[in-house]
C-alpha cells in the first residue's frame, strides 16, 4: 500500500516520528508541494492513500488519481478537499479531531493576556532603557486590565471553546457563549448562552471558535464590529475567513474596538497587502495556535489510527 504525504514539513517532526504511519505501507514524504495540479497529481501518482495538511485536493486532482482510496487530512478542518468529488469517486476522507484543543486554548489565552497585560511591549520598553531611566520603581506603557473584571464571549462552544471558557473562568472572568446548538451548560459563575447580538455587544473580549461555513464566512464585518463594546478586543484562532480583515483594520484604526489578537488570516501565507499589517494594536502570530509539540505528535498518532482503521475496513473519523 503506497502512502504519500504532500506537506510533511508543516508538522515539523522527525521522520522517525512518522513510524506509526510508515509501518502501514510504503510511505513517501514530501516536505512541500506547491498548489499546482500537475505537480500534485504527479506526486500522488499510484498512491492509494494521500495525506495532506494544506495542499488542496480538488475535483480535478481526485479525478486524475484512479488508485486513490483514502484522503487523510492532517488537521481538523477539511475544506482543502473537494469532498463532493471524493464521494463521487468512492474515496474516503478522514480528518483528525480533538488533537489541538489544549494547544489552541493555551495560545488563545496567550493572545488575551498580551492584550490585557502587554508583556511584549513592556519587555521591549525595558530593553530600550526605559526602566533604567525611570524615576519610579515601576511604570506601565499601557493600561493593565484584570480578567476577573471582564466578560469573555465565545463564538462557538465545541471542545476548544469550552476549554478556553474553563481557563478564563478560572481566572475570574464571566463567560457567555453563542452556538447553534446550546447544550450542557457548564456551572461557571454567571455563564449563559446568548444570542449573536448580545454576544457581540456585552463582552470585553470576543473570541472566535467556530468552523468556517457559508453562514460564518466574514461574520465579523463592519456591522458586527460596530456592535461590539467600545474598548473590547477580538481574538481569532479559528479561521481567517471568519473576519472581514479590511473592516477589522478600519475598526482598530478608528478606535471602534481597542485591539485584536489574530493567529489566522484569510490567505496564508499572509499577503504583503493584508490590511491588518497596518492596523493599530493588532497582535498577530503565524497560524501556530495548533502547533504545540504534543499536539503535533497527537496529530500523527491519530492519523496512524485513521490509516490503520481504513486498511482494516473500519474507517474512523470519516467526514466523507
Amino acid at each position: 500500500m503506497k502512502i504519500v504525504v504532500l506537506d510533511a514539513e508543516t508538522v515539523r517532526l522527525e521522520e522517525v516520528e512518522w513510524e506509526g504511519v510508515s509501518v502501514l505501507g510504503d510511505l513517501v514524504l514530501h516536505d512541500f508541494t506547491p498548489d499546482e495540479t500537475a505537480v500534485i497529481v504527479e506526486r500522488c501518482g499510484s498512491a492509494e492513500i494521500v495525506l495532506t495538511n494544506k495542499v488542496p485536493l480538488s475535483a480535478e486532482v481526485i479525478g486524475a488519481l484512479p488508485d486513490l482510496r483514502m484522503i487523510g487530512v492532517l488537521a481538523t478542518g477539511y475544506n482543502v478537499v473537494d469532498v463532493g468529488a471524493a464521494k463521487e469517486h468512492g474515496v474516503a476522507v478522514c480528518n483528525v479531531p480533538g488533537y489541538s484543543t489544549d494547544s489552541v486554548a493555551q495560545h488563545t489565552l496567550a493572545l488575551i493576556l498580551e492584550l490585557t497585560n502587554h508583556v511584549a511591549r513592556h519587555h521591549a520598553s525595558v530593553y530600550n532603557g526605559d526602566w533604567v531611566k525611570s524615576r519610579h520603581f515601576c511604570y506601565w506603557k499601557s493600561e493593565i486590565r484584570e480578567l476577573a473584571d471582564m466578560t469573555v464571549g465565545l463564538v462557538g462552544f465545541g471542545d476548544i471553546g469550552r476549554r478556553v471558557g474553563s481557563v478564563v473562568s478560572a481566572l475570574g472572568a464571566r463567560v457567555i457563549a453563542h452556538t447553534r446548538t446550546p447544550k450542557d451548560a457548564p456551572d461557571w459563575p454567571g455563564f449563559a448562552f446568548v444570542g449573536r447580538d448580545e454576544l457581540l455587544a456585552e463582552p470585553d473580549i470576543v473570541s472566535l471558535h467556530c468552523p468556517l461555513t457559508p453562514e460564518t464566512e466574514r461574520m465579523i464585518d463592519a456591522d458586527a464590529l460596530g456592535k461590539m463594546k467600545r474598548g473590547a478586543v477580538l481574538i481569532n484562532t479559528a479561521r481567517g475567513q471568519l473576519v472581514d480583515e479590511a473592516a477589522l483594520a478600519a475598526a482598530l484604526n478608528r478606535g471602534v474596538i481597542s485591539g485584536a489578537g489574530i493567529d489566522v488570516v484569510s490567505t496564508e501565507p499572509m499577503r504583503a497587502d493584508n490590511p491588518l499589517l497596518d492596523a493599530r494594536n493588532c497582535i498577530m502570530t503565524p497560524h501556530i495556535a495548533w502547533a504545540g509539540r504534543r499536539a503535533r505528535k497527537r496529530l500523527l498518532e491519530i492519523t496512524a489510527q485513521n490509516v490503520r482503521s481504513f486498511i482494516e475496513g473500519s474507517p474512523v473519523n470519516r467526514v466523507a
